[in-house]
């Protein structure tokens, strides 16, 4: 069956939405607040991308969050003993591994494995 325009808007819509978001987490490493928009637009429009490829790109953005979120938090509690800042640079780095991975098989209209921490 051939995609239809409204299937094809509805892909267009999503892959826009997915590449906001990118650039929304890029920016957050710079000025991490624009993490928090990216966040809510992955939470509000889940449920109209499901069922197309670009959904996968949600799950995984949203597991970048939580994930650097919670490394992060971490690493400033062990700051104390110093072996927070290594570690906060260590999360920093998967957070723009992630970022970069996810933005070139959006452009390149590939899913993400959002399952994979890596």
């Amino acid at each position: 069956m051939e995609p239809t325009v409204t299937d094809d808007a509805r892909i267009a819509d999503a892959k826009r939405l997915a590449t906001i978001c990118y650039a929304l987490y890029a920016a957050s490493c710079l000025v991490g607040m624009t993490a928090i928009a990216a966040i809510i637009v992955n939470y509000l429009k889940r449920d109209d991308v499901a069922g197309t490829w670009v959904a996968s790109h949600f799950e995984w953005q949203i597991k970048t969050f939580w994930y650097g979120l919670a490394g992060a938090v971490v690493s400033w509690l062990l700051m104390f003993v110093l072996i927070g800042f290594p570690l906060l640079l260590a999360v920093l780095v998967w957070v723009i591994y992630r970022i970069v991975k996810g933005w070139l098989a959006l452009a390149d209209g590939k899913t993400v494995d959002a399952s994979k921490l890596l």
